[in-house]
């Protein structure tokens, strides 16, 4: 069953908050990535890195600073009326929180670690805590005093898309009334290095599909959505006179596969792809021909898009509007998924007053090798029939498949859904 994407915190390379990167997004703006050494040794790369300060950690007992919660704080607070809203209508313990993650605080706990190696004792202020991959969702939960389910996941690159799916699982169970789900990760030396090792980074800025593409760059940043199984109001942009969105967000649904054909490599014909695909289409009732845009993981890897490339043809065999944001944020792995999510959010949002589709930005190259895609151009619009549907893609180490299907709801199938409170 669909359910509401009622609110939406976020922040990456475009910027931080819905404005900043609706604005950034639609135009193509790519500034954020950016050549950074000290990530790698003897190697500087181009990384998407959140600019601005990040808000001050409250300092709660247990929870040690991270880099990793100060981004997630920073997408809560922006949505921190709509939360404390949900919170007095269903009550703490009717709240979960389920996000995704792969770094937690590891960049923190790797510099005391390397304290420890030199000076032969950890420093003070070490705790193991801050490593912990269920630290962001516990620190989410005990600064908001919420009750409710409450955990991490972590499946590499899908780790953001699989919180959104967990959670419209647990809000169709009854569950609960709302979830806060998403993503975060922070740059981290551990992930730089390791998908340096594996020859995978490219020092310039990603090409994905093209034929000169030399691998990902890596990123961070933080999605979070208020997810409920009703309709909620939803604060008008400033200076807007309705008093509510015209149009309500959902997710329609998604699927899961795990074709596990290598532990880092995807399976070369796609086909746990196109079965993620497949399942996510058939969760949301809809065909193919009914997709108005699709994210793609696109990774600028050399096996990931010739497999995806494969896999979309098998799926879209009539093509689909199609673009990669990762040449503007970089791969945010475990963010990765709810980041682009949030993508497709905004495209739908008012914060996209000129209907236009994220674009995909390349070098034009055409790898003759690859079938070819329907990569969208700067300036391209979204169709005008309605109701719209996107679909966002996410594929991780393991043969680890996630697709989500976003769609919109218009104001008169929202004033006729019942149980509906301001």
């Amino acid at each position: 069953m669909a359910v509401y994407l009622s609110a939406l915190g976020l922040n990456c390379a475009l910027g931080q908050g819905k404005q900043a990167v609706a604005t950034a997004l639609f135009a193509g703006d790519s500034s954020g990535m950016r050549a950074q050494s000290g990530w790698v040794a003897e190697r500087a790369l181009t990384v998407g890195a959140v600019p601005g300060d990040l808000p001050e950690l409250p300092g709660l007992p247990g929870h040690p600073p991270s880099r990793n919660n100060q981004l997630l704080l920073a997408a809560a607070l922006e949505i921190e009326d709509e939360i404390r809203a949900a919170i007095a209508r269903f009550g703490s313990e009717r709240i979960a929180v389920i996000l995704g993650t792969s770094t937690s605080g590891i960049e923190e706990a790797s510099q005391s670690i390397a304290e420890y190696l030199k000076q032969g004792q950890l420093p003070g202020h070490y705790d193991y805590a801050q490593q912990e991959l269920a630290a962001p969702a516990n620190f989410l939960s005990d600064w908001l005093g919420l009750s409710g389910p409450c955990f991490c996941i972590s499946t590499a690159c899908t780790s953001g898309a699989r919180a959104l799916l967990s959670a419209q699982r647990l809000l169709n169970l009854g569950v609960c009334d709302a979830v806060l789900c998403g993503g975060v990760d922070s740059l981290c030396r551990l992930t730089l290095n390791g998908f340096s090792a594996l020859e995978a980074v490219a020092a310039e800025r990603c090409q994905p599909f093209s034929v000169n593409r030399h691998g990902i760059n890596i990123g961070e940043g933080a999605a979070l959505f208020l997810m409920t199984k009703e309709p909620m109001t939803r604060e008008p942009l400033s200076g807007a006179a309705a008093p509510r969105c015209a149009v309500a967000i959902t997710l329609l649904g998604g699927g899961a596969s795990s074709d596990a054909h290598h532990i880092s490599a995807p399976q070369p014909d796609g086909l746990g792809a196109q079965t993620a695909m497949g399942k996510a289409l058939a969760a949301a009732g809809i065909r193919a021909a009914q997709v108005d845009y699709l994210n793609l993981h696109g990774t600028a890897t050399s096996h990931n898009d010739a497999m995806e490339s494969r896999a979309v043809q098998a799926i879209f065999p009539h093509g689909v509007p199609c673009s990669s944001s990762k040449p503007m944020v970089g791969h945010c792995l475990g963010a990765a998924g709810a980041l682009e999510a949030a993508f497709c959010w905004l495209t739908l949002s008012e914060y996209n007053p000129q209907q236009l589709l994220p674009p995909h930005l390349w070098d034009g190259q055409v790898d003759p090798a690859l079938p070819a895609l329907n990569l969208v151009a700067p300036g391209t619009q979204l169709s005008k029939s309605r109701p719209r549907r996107l679909m966002s893609n996410s594929f991780a180490f393991g043969g680890n498949n996630i697709s989500l299907l976003l769609g919109e709801e218009s104001s008169e199938e929202r004033s006729a859904a019942p149980g509906e409170q301001p």
